[in-house]
C-alpha cells in the first residue's frame, strides 16, 4: 500500500457524529463474520475433546475464545489503522484517522485509540457523544492517542 500523504488539518472536514457510527456498524458487520469462524474454530474442536459434560473444559474454552475474540478485535482496528488508516467500513463512509499533526498513525497511537474506543464504548457510549461538545468535534479517544478522524473528498470521476 503506498504511503499516506500528509492531511492539512486547517482544510480537512471532521466527520459527524451519524456518519462515524455508520462506519462501526459496517466494521461491526465484519467483525461478527470474523467472531463466527474464530468460535467455530475453537468451539468445535474442543467440543470434540471435552464434549458437553466437562466444566473445565468448558471454562477454558470460553477463556480461550474471549481472548481469541479480543485479539481479533484488536487486530482488526489497529491493521487497518496502521496500514491506510482506514478500516473497511471507514472507507466506505470516506473517514481516515490520523495523528493529531495530520501523519499516519504509529502503533502506540492505534492501540491507544482502540483501548481509550473501548472506554468510550464502556462509559455507554459518552465519549463518542462528547465530540457533540467539544470544540474540535474529537471523541475521548481521539484526545487520549492524540489522533483525529477527517473526512475525506469525493473521488473525482472520469
Amino acid at each position: 500500500m503506498p504511503a499516506q500523504d500528509p492531511i492539512d488539518l486547517a482544510q480537512a472536514a471532521t466527520p459527524g457524529l451519524l456518519r462515524r457510527l455508520a462506519a462501526i456498524g459496517y466494521d461491526c458487520l465484519l467483525l461478527i463474520a470474523l467472531y463466527v469462524l474464530a468460535a467455530a474454530l475453537v468451539v468445535l474442536p474442543a467440543g470434540m475433546l471435552f464434549g458437553v459434560q466437562e466444566p473445565a473444559g468448558d471454562a477454558l474454552v470460553r477463556l480461550l475464545l474471549q481472548f481469541l475474540l479480543a485479539l481479533i478485535s484488536l487486530g482488526f482496528f489497529v491493521g487497518f489503522w496502521l496500514h491506510g488508516g482506514q478500516t473497511l467500513g471507514m472507507r466506505a463512509w470516506r473517514i481516515r484517522v490520523v495523528r493529531a499533526v495530520g501523519r499516519p498513525l504509529h502503533a502506540g497511537n492505534a492501540l491507544l485509540r482502540a483501548l481509550g474506543a473501548l472506554w468510550s464504548w464502556a462509559a455507554l457510549g459518552l465519549g463518542f457523544l462528547w465530540m457533540l461538545v467539544d470544540p474540535e468535534r474529537l471523541t475521548w479517544h481521539d484526545r487520549i492517542s492524540a489522533t483525529r478522524l477527517v473526512l475525506l473528498s469525493k473521488p473525482q470521476r472520469r
